[in-house]
């Protein structure tokens, strides 16, 4: 006993442990069992053995869930790209959803799927329902605009605490879907719509033109109809005075030249067949058409300049009609050079293309003139100065010759028409 009634404690070794004691380093520690050797007990393997199964379970369920996983990707992707082509319609969109639909679910040779909308239905092939169902609402503008579905059949695999045979990864699937099939029907709907009203649009800008055109043509015609008439009236009267008879032919005659020359004009501009095409050096054409202008016009206060391209190559094209769409364009220049200006003509050689330019420093046009110039009798000007037909004619001639033409115009600042011909590639028609 120590003082104090204290007690010293006992030392107790155990291996290389001491109990109340020192550390003990040259004693061997006690060893663990290895459940590979002999002396493993039974129970050891059996809970090792275990613990492996279990391992290769998890493995197994996580090769699946990344089996499913694939699955439904793959099915956004389809779907994806169904959505992404712009050129089906809303029906065809839904369709084909609906037929890729099954390929996502986990047993997808058990599985039948339905959109509906509005008053359509799209199912896949020998649809039936069925007690086990799947079901999202597809919204339109945060409101109700119908429903995917997905029935399950037979499904003895299913596990038996889901309470509607689907596994919450599918849940999510078609949850997913009917946002992305919401969200496509309002793209397409919206772009259906759009194009409705664009071609109604264009119905009635046609329904206008086809009016303005009318309009024009009996305007046109009327004149010289009603000359005609008169004339052949006056002429029947004066039957017995030979002299003033021939003087109301020959207004008969000037009349019907007149209604001729307009029916010309108009076929040129609805289908101007040039007569010939030949090889056609176009700075030669355009110099003898200006040499044929010029000298009508050199009085005035009007400057032309001309710039020839030397190394333009030829085109192919009625000599004839490129000389009537150059006197049609200059004319209409000098028209709108009233206080005087210059008028540049210009040729521009390009890659397998050749250009003229027409350039005026007149009054130039606004938008709404613009978009209105290559109809026919279409005019902003006074009825003595010309019909409406100049401008059609020239887009008509330039159109036969697989060629082009462009208009940029400031009010104010003058106008500059473009017209492209192909170069010629050698073969004449």
């Amino acid at each position: 006993m120590l003082p104090g009634n204290r007690k010293v404690p006992r030392r107790v070794s155990i291996g290389e442990f001491t109990v109340g004691g020192s550390f003990l380093p040259n004693r061997q520690a006690p060893q663990l069992l290895d459940p590979g050797k002999p002396g493993c007990s039974r129970m050891t393997r059996r809970e090792a053995g275990k613990d492996q199964g279990m391992k290769e379970q998890a493995l197994l369920e996580e090769r699946a869930k990344l089996i499913e996983r694939n699955k439904e990707l793959s099915c956004l992707y389809e779907i994806a790209k169904i959505v992404a082509d712009t050129e089906t319609t809303v029906a065809e969109v839904l369709q084909a959803i609906v037929d890729v639909l099954p390929s996502a679910f986990r047993y997808p040779d058990q599985v039948w799927a339905r959109i509906i909308v509005a008053d359509k239905i799209y199912t896949t092939e020998g649809f039936t329902e069925s007690g086990h169902v799947l079901r999202d609402t597809l919204k339109m503008e945060a409101s109700p605009h119908g429903a995917i579905e997905v029935f399950y059949h037979q499904r003895e695999e299913a596990a038996e605490d889901l309470e509607i045979g689907f596994f919450p990864e599918e849940r999510k699937l078609l949850q997913a879907i009917a946002h992305q099939v919401s969200l496509m029907i309002g793209i397409k709907l919206a772009n259906e719509k759009r194009a409705e009203l664009e071609t109604q649009l264009l119905h009635a800008d046609r329904l206008a033109k086809v009016g303005q055109l009318t309009a024009g043509v009996a305007h046109e015609l009327n004149e010289p109809l009603a000359g005609i008439l008169g004339f052949a009236q006056l002429a029947k009267k004066k039957i017995d005075e030979p002299s003033q008879t021939v003087r109301y032919l020959e207004k008969i005659i000037q009349s019907i030249l007149h209604a001729r020359e307009i029916i010309k004009k108009l076929m040129l501009f609805s289908s101007p067949k040039p007569r010939h095409k030949n090889k056609t050096d176009l700075n030669q054409v355009l110099a003898e058409g200006m040499a044929f202008i010029e000298p009508r016009f050199s009085k005035g206060a009007i400057r032309f300049k001309t710039v020839f391209d030397p190394k333009i190559a030829p085109i192919l094209a009625d000599a004839s009609q490129v000389t009537q769409v150059l006197i049609n364009l200059v004319i209409n220049a000098i028209q709108a050079m009233d206080s005087g200006g210059t008028l540049t003509l210009r040729t521009i050689s390009a890659d397998k293309v050749v250009r003229v330019i027409v350039e005026d420093t007149g009054i130039g046009m606004d938008r709404q003139t613009r978009e209105q110039i290559f109809l026919p009798f279409f005019t902003t000007k006074d009825m003595e100065q010309g019909t409406g037909l100049g401008l059609s004619v020239v887009h008509g001639i330039v159109s036969a010759h697989d060629g082009t033409i462009e208009v940029e115009s400031r009010v104010g600042e003058g106008t500059t028409f473009t017209i492209t011909f192909p170069a010629y590639a050698g073969t004449e028609r």
